[in-house]
């Protein structure tokens, strides 16, 4: 019954009111550590968590690719000519590239389209997709379905609204599906209306089968946009995979595969994994910073008690004399130590989580929108660990008082007066 022995915890107590000032500035100080320590990490999954809703929006396994203009000449061609991709690009990219999970294509209607339903208007963004759009977008329908290969065989007029538009077209409770919207003198027939997790910026489009889009806009097959999932391919194979289609394409069209701004290509995988190993970076960093904190206060609790084995001397000399173990005298510095670390650090652990917690709720209950930045939290494991290290850091402050107080040698320690 070691820890709980009563007047180990009055002589500690006894301790403590002797250097008032001296032990709250270094409770303080371990305290302040563990706090700063906290409000970082708390922020550092915030900024996480922003800036991965903001990939939410596209599925982060993705390679995107817009045709462009050439920018060097190659085998004769001079630079400055456009290059565009059609279906039969598409095609040959989907069958000819292993590894491929979903693929797209986009067709972009240029301009503006002023979109009606009975006396109201405005103008979105139409765009012609093929059907796994959807998985590529990290879309689903919120009610019917989305553009399917029928549409796009039979070049339907249907259209999938984004719910946005809704609210903008239709009357508060309408039900849009099975209705027809007047797009710049089409008639479609709403099937669909789609949510994305990429929020709020995609919303206001209008999707329609990518041969309708051809069809109706300019009569041709261009394809403005193709995109792909890789599955769970790693960075090296995404990349592998984007230059296998730009060669295919660059074979096709006669231009440098290394031209970047004949074709446009958005590598996800990549991006991702950048993003990812920026974090795991700042996580190390604020822990440096973090502990380094805390490491100030320990050397004072380590500086308090090393006085302390120096007020105490006589007292220590006396108890080894009558036969107290080393380890009764190790005990009493290392159980000081921990106790004023821990509940410093406790106060500053749950001080900066309430902190944190506060920001969160403010952000939600405000309705703050903080460009690459949600929901900051501190995990269990984060506090336990935090916890952890401040148990051993009382255990190290005491460590080095309690090694000089076992070498009092007692006869030297009764002499001195």
């Amino acid at each position: 019954s070691h820890m709980f022995d009563f007047d180990k915890w009055q002589e500690i107590w006894n301790t403590v009111q002797q250097n008032k000032l001296r032990t709250f500035l270094t409770a303080f100080s371990v305290s302040w550590g563990i706090f700063i320590l906290m409000v970082l990490l708390g922020f550092g999954t915030g900024l996480q968590r922003g800036v991965e809703a903001d990939f939410a929006s596209d599925a982060t396994n993705s390679i995107w690719m817009r045709s462009g203009q050439t920018s060097m000449p190659y085998r004769g061609m001079k630079a400055g000519r456009n290059i565009t991709m059609s279906n039969a690009d598409f095609d040959k990219i989907r069958t000819s590239i292993s590894g491929i999970e979903f693929a797209a294509a986009r067709f972009f209607c240029y301009g503006e389209f002023t979109v009606r339903y009975g006396k109201r208007f405005s103008s979105f963004n139409v765009l012609g997709i093929t059907p796994e759009h959807m998985q590529l977008e990290s879309q689903n329908p919120v009610s019917g379905r989305y553009i399917n290969d029928l549409d796009l065989l039979e070049r339907r007029k249907v259209a999938i609204l984004g719910t946005k538009v809704v609210e903008t077209l239709f009357p508060e409770g309408a039900n849009p599906i099975g209705e027809w919207i007047d797009v710049r003198g089409i008639l479609y027939k709403v099937v669909g209306i789609y949510d994305d997790q990429g929020g709020e910026g995609e919303l206001d489009r209008i999707f329609i089968p990518l041969s309708t889009a051809q069809l109706a806009y300019n009569g041709t097959d261009d394809v403005h946009q193709i995109m792909f999932t890789v599955g769970t391919a790693g960075v090296k194979e995404s990349q592998a995979m984007a230059r296998q289609a730009a060669e295919l394409l660059a074979e096709k069209y006669r231009f440098d595969p290394e031209d970047k701004r004949a074709l446009f290509i958005w590598n996800n995988v990549e991006n991702y994994q950048r993003f990812v190993n920026l974090f795991a970076g700042i996580q190390v960093f604020l822990w440096i910073v973090g502990i380094g904190t805390i490491v100030a206060g320990i050397v004072g609790v380590s500086n308090i008690m090393l006085i302390v084995v120096k007020d105490r001397t006589r007292e220590i000399g006396i108890r080894k004399a009558i036969g107290a173990r080393p380890a009764s005298i190790v005990g009493l510095f290392l159980q000081e130590s921990i106790a004023i670390t821990m509940l410093a650090g406790y106060g500053g652990l749950i001080s900066g989580i309430g902190i944190i917690e506060l920001i969160s709720w403010a952000l939600v209950e405000f309705e703050i929108e903080a460009p690459y930045f949600s929901n900051p939290e501190i995990d269990l494991t984060t506090a336990l660990a935090a916890t952890m290290l401040l148990v051993l850091a009382g255990a190290l402050a005491g460590y080095f008082p309690a090694r000089k107080a076992v070498k009092v040698n007692p006869i030297e320690a009764l002499r001195e007066e």
